[in-house]
């Protein structure tokens, strides 16, 4: 699984999608992922990929 935020754990997930003639077809919904490369204690970078929503709310502490 390539595109999963490393805080919450959302995925690509994908579900029909119904007209007004009930008729389906399949749709995708993908995470509004981000990377950014954080710091550790001893001075070593990671990348990370996170949600936007979960960035915008610990940006003090990353």
């Amino acid at each position: 699984m390539a595109r999963v935020c490393d805080f919450t754990w959302k995925w690509t997930k994908s579900w029909n999608t119904r007209s007004h003639s009930m008729r389906s077809s399949k749709r995708t919904f993908k995470p509004n992922l981000i990377y950014r490369k954080v710091k550790l204690e001893d001075g070593t970078s990671v990348r990370i990929k996170i949600c936007s929503k979960v960035y915008k709310k610990l940006k003090g502490f990353i």
